[in-house]
Parts: structure tokens; sequence; C-alpha cells
């Protein structure tokens, strides 16, 4: 498919400051493989992702004080990028001098988004600069499907960056595709999937260990004990400490947790599996049943235990109803090649991203994350569940 920019949906971001180091953004197609035009309910013409690459006036070498002075000035301007990113879910900025996670932290920062608090993690995530962790540790082999970031817990993120600090020759790639686009297909192809995921929800069960279930995973401290103090807390304290994050969900009787008999914790959540679109109201599959689906079927081992997810009422979703979402995905995703210094900026309620296995070495492919919170998404229905929220303080 043709991907060529409407000038429309894709027109130059043009600054007009006064410095000769200014920078401006302008669009620029890349291969099919790696940019797609976006089907309905996008506007005709609209491209994901949206790739971007610097220019200067006069010729001026790009520097990357520059182009964070000009990001700041784009979004003290009605926020254009978070317009861009609501129209075309994904952007791609290339031909940037970010060459380590304290040059990407300053990048992301400079949108002005709000960081990211991850309550519950399941993987592993070091902080390397302020707001700034690897995205994933597992080993190179693993498949990590399509699905949007953090759909088995109340309090996901609506904005996420990845860096590519050091890229593979072979693989490695990263899937980008609309879920508002996946919601209109598996509308129209299984009208009561939908439906039952509407009136239901996903009752998602997370089990967490205090030792790692499995390689780049996070252990229960990791997920709920920034307030455990090692060594000094008796086992009732941790676990009234472990409590009260997850009180911090803020999602009452919708939220429930059972201690297991070896220290850990299994905790269940009612979920809507359809989120809104801040603004234009559009209905968004958000989710990771795709994901888990074929993740399991694939890699198999210890991963596919950590997270079940069932219908709201507890009942199993039908497996042909996962592999037909899983191919309906397939159809309308684009697998990113990365460079090295790219830098993916998804709107993580309306699209979604994964990682393709790789050849070679484990320490060829290192992508780094920042992760933002923004608007909440609206709910789908009327439900009392099905309206997230953002985390209590």
């Amino acid at each position: 498919m043709a991907t060529s920019l409407d000038h429309t949906t894709a027109a130059p971001l043009k600054l007009d400051g006064s410095s000769t180091a200014s920078i401006s953004f302008e669009p620029f197609d890349l291969p099919p493989s790696n940019q797609r035009l976006l089907g309905a309910p996008h506007p005709e013409g609209t491209v994901s992702p949206l790739a971007l690459r610097p220019s200067t006036h006069e010729g001026v070498d790009i520097d990357l004080d520059a182009a964070i002075e000009s990001i700041k000035h784009l979004q003290a301007q009605g926020g254009i990028l978070t317009q861009k990113l609501a129209q075309h879910g994904t952007l791609l900025f290339r031909g940037l001098p970010i060459r380590n996670a304290s040059d990407f932290s300053r990048f992301a920062h400079a949108f002005g988004y709000r960081p990211h608090e991850i309550i519950g993690i399941v993987v592993n995530r070091p902080e390397l600069a302020p707001n700034v962790a690897p995205a994933n540790e597992a080993p190179k082999e693993v498949l990590i499907y399509s699905h949007n970031e953090s759909p088995q817990v109340p309090h996901a993120p609506e904005y996420i960056f990845f860096y590519g600090h050091r890229v593979p020759s072979a693989g490695g790639e990263s899937p980008i595709s609309s879920s508002l686009e996946l919601f209109r297909l598996v509308q129209e192809a299984l009208p009561e999937f939908v439906d039952a995921l509407a009136d239901k929800g996903v009752r998602s069960q997370v089990v967490y260990k205090p030792e790692r279930q499995y390689a780049g995973g996070s252990t229960i401290l990791q997920a709920f004990g920034k307030e455990v103090v090692d060594g000094v807390d008796d086992e009732a304290t941790r676990r009234r400490k472990m409590e009260a994050q997850i009180a911090r969900y803020g999602r009452g009787k919708y939220t429930s947790w059972e201690w297991t008999d070896d220290g850990g914790l299994v905790v269940t959540h009612l979920l809507p599996a359809i989120r809104t679109q801040v603004g234009s109201g559009l209905p968004t599959l958000f989710t990771g049943l795709a994901a888990y689906y074929r993740n399991a079927k694939i890699n198999g081992g210890a991963r596919a235990g950590v997270t079940r997810i069932l219908y709201g009422d507890g009942t199993p979703i039908p497996e042909e109803y996962l592999e037909r979402l899983a191919e309906i995905t397939d159809g309308i995703r684009v697998l990113h090649k990365w460079e090295r210094g790219d830098v993916l900026v998804y709107d993580n309620v309306i699209a979604q991203h994964g990682r393709q296995p790789w050849e070679g070495e484990q320490e060829d492919r290192v992508i780094l994350a920042s992760l933002f919170d923004g608007e909440i998404p609206g709910a789908y229905g009327n439900h009392d569940w099905a309206q997230v929220v953002q985390a209590l303080p």
C-alpha cells in the first residue's frame, strides 16, 4: 500500500523561532513494511507511524538542546505533537542526536507529560535515568505480541516513548497498530465478542511471587514494595505496606487480592477491555488478549501462568475469538525496523506495540522506555467498572 503523505494530515511542523539553531520537524516516507495508511475510523490519508526528521535553518548542525526547545515550543502551541499522536497513534523521530539514557530522558520530558508510576509491575525495569528504564529484558527468543501497555492493571500510562540505543541487524522489530482500527474490524467480524467484552469486561488475575517467575520478570517487592524496609519490617508490616499500594489503584470492590502460602499474591481486577479516546469519543480496544494468547502459545513456560484473563463473570473467553483477534491484528500492523537513535512515541490509548525476536546476541538490542500519564480515557458503556482512573497519590 502506498504511504505518500497527505499534506492535510502530515504537514511539516514549522517553528518561527528567531534563533538560527531553531529546528523544524518534517515528515518523510518509510518503506511499506514500516508504515501504512490507517483504515476507518481514522481520516483518509492518515499514516502510522508519522515519521518526522529534524531540519535546521541554513544547514546548522542538529543540536539536542535546540531540538528539545523546538519540542517544547510545539507543545506550547496547543499541544501540536499531542494532537498528532491522537491522529496517527504513533510518531517516529529519526536523526536526532540522542545517544544515551540521559539524552532520551531529556527529550521525552520535553513533551510536558507527567511521569507514570508503575504499580504492580510484572517485568524488571531498573531505572537508568529519570523515568527511563529498559523496555523489556526478556530473552531474545521470546515473542512479545502486540498489546497496549499495562492492560492487566487499572493504572496504565497514556504515552510510551521507546529509544533505540542499540539495534540488531536481523529481527527485533517493534509492531505498530491502531487500537481504534482494531475495534472497528473486530466489531465487524465478531460482534458477539465485542458485545460480551462491553457487557462483562475482563477479569485479570495477576500472580506475584517473592522470586522472579521468569527471566526478565519482576518480584513482589518490585511490584508493591516501594515502602517496605528490608531487614526492618516484620511480615505483617510488609503485607500491610504492600496492600496499601494495591489500594492506590482506587478501584474499590473491583480490585481484590489474596495472599498465598509461599508469600506471594494473586491480585484480581475487573477491567474494561474497551475504552474511548479523549476528544473523539471513539471506542478503542485496549487490551493484551491477543498477546496473552499468542505469547502463551509460542513461548509457553512460566510466563504463561503469571497473568490469566477471563470474561468479567469468570467464564473463559473462547479460543476462536482470541485466534481471530490475533489474525485481525496481524493484518493491520507494521513492524518498525529500528535504526540507532530512533524514538517511537505511542499514544497508548489508541496504539499497540510489542517486540519481535532477533538474531545474534541478547545485548545486540537495547531499547529503553519512558512512560507518562495524560488525560484518562473515557468509559464505553454505563457499568461502574468501565471507567478507569489514575492511581491515588
